[in-house]
């Protein structure tokens, strides 16, 4: 029997036990130090260094905590670059540039003015009163180590301009990721790390004497390489795969090793991982929805493994000792800490001054941009590895001297806790002011609630992920499931599918943290079914799936289509899919005249909108003047920033045109009228054999909205009745 001294013997070997104790520091420590009220970021950090080989030594940094370390944060920038709203990227992208200016440029002079003199004065006392054999043949003098004094003192400085989004996960966590602080802090960090980072192999290949034209034209044509491959053939690579690849394991594994891809890419292109890695999340950015069972669990993979690996392993390498036994270490980590904070203040307050922002998200920029972790650590070790010459007791003078290299260690530290304080701060006030603002401008909003009865398994998930995509994140009504079973044909068989449908429906609505409520009905038939549910439920939206004609007197529609229409005045979508509607590039939308005078206008706007932004789709509206200047109106006054590009239609007769300008990507949605409406035209009656003859390469939804308030539909009924 083995003996269980040889298992607790510092450090940890056995994998077995070193993975249970990281779970069980992953599971307790946010836990214990909620009671403190530090945040967990900040708590796993210092988890790191109480068990790490600095600490009690209980665990190693070996190469499975460098691995995991490494992935979490590329795992970490991926997630950075996927959450971010491109239309409010680019609709901020004055106040993103100038904030990057800021967050280098200040960093990079206040570094250079107060690092020069301490670098100086730490390379004389190294040296002593011996000389140095310099290894690039420098003449040995007080002007060489002055300048090389001067090039230590840029690298430090880009050390204190570049940063890691570590603290972004609160963020998430607080759901304030599309606040404009957030976008901006975001711009600003991948403008400063990418100069930071270029201006260390600039200073490095000049300190070795190799900055030649080929150097620079190396570079160049590096970077342009992986612009154009990251930029342009990752989104046709992921649009191809997600077309033809629907298992939700593969999905994710593709997407990760895209991450990786893009990582590698930028390193071979000169630039570190984490630029690659944020880059590829921008370029798969409209591919995965916010709101869709991929992100689900690319957010909860990430949260749950990569990204508290990355935290401990960060406080691995940090040694406390350090600060008590050695005084230049201790002093240099004070300058340091000091320094680099305070040039992330000056760099936020300047982007607040320049832009008038509000006092809670100038903290939140601060928050976000103070840490430094990854890059700098890449940079500060690159410098480190660098030698100039050698004492004359043997000992190396590097680049960047063992003191300092300590001392960045440390200001990691600090910096790290300080962001997650701060960040979390302006999370807090940030979730609170959006809710004072929803229930603010809720004060009459009807509920919305969306029903999609179910009768085909092979169209559920796409039905499924349209109900997702047009949701409103501020609905907290769950999604409807029917399933209705004619009660005149009671086949046990067909209960039993229903069922499976149901439970199908729930189980891909909670992949998305979306909760289904699961209806089983028998009735007359299914569209009476539909139609009472619709009443006693107070539904708002009917999405349904474009049948298959079962018999030559079978409508385009459907017979229970057609009767549905009749009988419910609430929005109802018919949708053919063809492709998932991540892979959708366009949104070509149709509106007949007048369209903007019915009751369900808001409403179908609302959805369009939504499932724009959440599949990142550009959105073209053909539409009458009256109709465009309505919909410009309800996008000013709600804020959106996905603007529609309109095209004038004053006739429906052009609706047949539209089909000679879809693309292979795009989603084609018709706004039409039930009869007696006001914007119904006789042209209507067309419409199924031009969608059935002309616009058969494409998905497309019908989309008939709420045009009768609360028993009008009933009342002209009746009148109708009585004229026949």
């Amino acid at each position: 029997m083995e003996s269980i001294s040889q298992y607790l013997s510092l450090p940890l070997e056995d994998s077995v036990l070193i993975f249970s104790l990281v779970l069980a520091i992953l599971l307790f420590t946010p836990i214990i130090f909620d009671k403190i009220k530090i945040p967990h970021i900040a708590a796993l950090i210092i988890a790191g260094t109480i068990f790490g080989p600095n600490g009690l030594g209980i665990l190693a940094y070996d190469k499975s905590f460098e691995l995991f370390g490494q992935v979490g944060v590329l795992y970490i920038m991926f997630l950075a670059g996927i959450d971010v709203d491109i239309n409010d990227f680019k609709k901020n992208r004055v106040k993103n540039i100038v904030f990057g200016m800021y967050t280098f440029w200040i960093p990079i002079i206040l570094g250079v003015l107060t690092s020069v003199s301490l670098i100086y004065l730490t390379y004389k006392r190294l040296i002593g009163g011996g000389d140095v054999v310099w290894v690039f043949g420098d003449p040995v003098s007080d002007a060489t180590i002055w300048k090389y004094s001067i090039y230590s003192a840029v690298i430090l400085a880009s050390c204190y301009a570049s940063n890691t989004l570590l603290s972004y996960p609160i963020v998430n966590r607080y759901g304030v990721s599309n606040n404009r602080a957030v976008s901006i802090a975001v711009a600003g960090t991948m403008i400063t790390t990418v100069m930071a980072l270029l201006l260390l192999a600039i200073v490095v290949e000049a300190v070795k004497g190799e900055l030649s034209a080929v150097f620079w034209i190396k570079m160049a044509v590096g970077i342009t390489m992986f612009l154009l491959v990251i930029i342009y053939v990752f989104p046709l690579i992921g649009r191809w795969f997600f077309k033809r690849y629907s298992d939700n394991v593969a999905q994710y594994v593709f997407v990760l090793a895209m991450v990786f891809l893009g990582s590698f890419l930028a390193k071979l292109a000169g630039i570190e991982y984490i630029v690659g890695a944020f880059l590829a999340g921008i370029s798969l950015n409209k591919l995965i929805p916010k709101r869709s069972p991929l992100m689900n669990r690319i957010d909860f993979v990430g949260n749950a493994i990569f990204i508290p690996f990355f935290l401990i392993s960060v406080g691995m390498i940090v040694d406390l000792k350090m600060l008590f036994t050695d005084l230049s270490t201790f002093l240099a980590a004070v300058m340091l800490s000091i320094v680099a904070t305070l040039s992330k203040w000056l760099a936020a307050k300047a982007e607040g001054k320049t832009f008038n922002l509000k006092k809670v998200e100038v903290t939140m920029i601060f928050g976000l941009t103070n840490a430094q972790a990854a890059a700098t650590l890449a940079a500060a070790m690159i410098a480190y590895n660098v030698v100039l010459g050698y004492t004359a007791d043997g000992e190396a003078l590097r680049l960047l001297p063992t003191s300092i290299l300590n001392g960045i260690v440390i200001m990691i530290l600090v910096t790290c806790i300080i962001s997650s304080v701060y960040t979390e701060k302006a999370a807090k006030q940030m979730a609170l002011d959006a809710s004072e603002f929803i229930r603010d401008q809720e004060t009459y909003r009807p509920e919305l609630r969306i029903l999609i009865p179910l009768s085909n398994p092979y169209n559920i998930e796409r039905l499924m992920e349209l109900a997702v995509l047009i949701k409103d994140q501020k609905e907290k009504q769950p999604i409807y499931s029917l399933c209705v079973v004619d009660e005149n044909n009671d086949d046990s068989q067909k209960v039993a599918e229903g069922k499976q449908l149901l439970e199908k429906a729930a189980m891909i609505g909670a992949s998305t943290d979306n909760k289904v409520k699961m209806i089983s009905r028998y009735d007359l038939n299914i569209a009476t079914g539909i139609s009472n549910v619709v009443k006693e439920k107070n539904i708002s939206d009917i999405i349904i799936g474009l049948h298959s004609k079962d018999s030559l007197s079978d409508t385009f529609f459907g017979n229970m289509t057609d009767s549905l229409l009749n009988g419910v005045n609430r929005t109802i979508y018919i949708y053919r899919p063809l492709q998932p509607l991540n892979t959708i590039k366009r949104i070509l939308v149709a509106v007949p005249k007048l369209a903007e005078n019915e009751s369900g206008f808001n409403v179908w706007c609302n959805r369009i909108l939504t499932l724009s932004s959440q599949i990142g789709a550009s959105l073209n509206i053909y539409c009458t003047k009256p109709t465009r200047e309505a919909i410009a109106r309800y996008c000013r006054v709600n804020k959106i920033a996905n603007k529609p590009v309109y095209t004038e239609m004053p006739d429906w007769k052009n609706l047949e045109m539209l089909a000679s300008r879809l693309e292979t990507n795009d989603l084609f949605i018709v706004i039409t009228a039930r009869k007696q409406s006001l914007s119904y035209q006789s042209e209507f009656e067309k419409l199924p054999n031009l969608l059935s003859s002309h616009f058969q390469a494409n998905g497309f939804i019908v989309m008939f909205p709420e045009q009768f308030k609360e028993g009008e539909i009933d009342r002209l009924q009746e009148s109708h009745a009585r004229i026949i």
